[in-house]
């Protein structure tokens, strides 16, 4: 889960436990969450996301769900005032798992791998070891285990049939 020098890295698990449930029940994946200090008040940062995607509707429904067990709960955020946000991954969001490979089919995306130079493709498919790119016409094969860092980017004129 994420860091925050706000709260041990044993509270921020045992919130993370109390809120995966939640997500995980609304049909969502749990991909991080951090508490900081906003003034007197900890914020809490929840990011959700699915195969589908995150509508704004789904992101109310699971604050309010995220919001019911934390209330219900106390010990998880004692008895301090709290802001509870709840988001999807941004397009900078680092590809680090299988399923974020998954939901970047059709997207181009620029990956890292140590001590060769920088690969930019599409990807065309990902399974449990690694990603299929397409490389100007020509397949590639990434292991995610050999992968330093790999993210999406942001295309303005994206072709056809590519998903958003």
């Amino acid at each position: 889960m994420g860091r925050s020098g706000s709260q041990s890295s044993a509270g921020r698990e045992q919130l993370a436990a109390l809120i995966e449930p939640v997500v995980r029940d609304r049909g969502y994946d749990l991909e991080d969450v951090t508490v900081g200090l906003a003034g007197r008040r900890s914020v809490v940062k929840v990011v959700v996301d699915s195969d589908k995607g995150v509508a704004l509707d789904d992101v109310a429904d699971v604050s309010r769900a995220i919001s019911v067990a934390l209330d219900e709960h106390d010990g998880s955020m004692g008895r301090a005032p709290y802001v509870l946000e709840v988001t999807s991954p941004g397009v900078d969001r680092p590809l680090t798992l299988e399923r974020h490979w998954r939901r970047a089919c059709g997207r181009l995306v620029k990956v890292e791998i140590p001590d060769a130079p920088a690969v930019t493709g599409r990807v065309v498919d990902a399974d449990a070891s690694g990603a299929d790119l397409d490389v100007d016409g020509e397949k590639r094969r990434v292991d995610y285990a050999a992968v330093r860092t790999a993210r999406v980017q942001v295309e303005f004129n994206r072709p056809e049939g590519g998903r958003l």
